[in-house]
């Protein structure tokens, strides 16, 4: 199955940064061997967000990434912003 923009939405039900890597790991790896992954999560007016900041075995696999999943750069990392839900409690870090 070909990654697609809306696969991104199921990373919101993970319930824990191992298992929401997992699922990032599991999305990227159609475009290469993913050799970094990087979690962080904020808090901003109430809604809550992990931040993955990940990278590929090559430039050229991350822009084949960026451009399929609409993904931006941030730094030399490609990041994957995962909005997640209100009663988020149960994302353990």
């Amino acid at each position: 199955m070909r990654a697609s923009p809306d696969r991104l939405k199921s990373l919101a039900d993970c319930g824990d940064i191992n298992s929401l890597k997992s699922a990032v790991r599991e999305i990227c790896t159609e475009f290469g061997r993913v050799t970094r992954i990087d979690v962080m999560t904020t808090t901003e007016a109430r809604k809550r967000r992990a931040l993955c900041f990940l990278r590929l075995e090559s430039p050229a696999q991350e822009l084949e990434l960026m451009n399929a999943l609409g993904l931006p750069r941030f730094g030399d990392d490609v990041l994957v912003v995962v909005e997640l839900p209100s009663d988020s409690d149960r994302l353990v870090i």
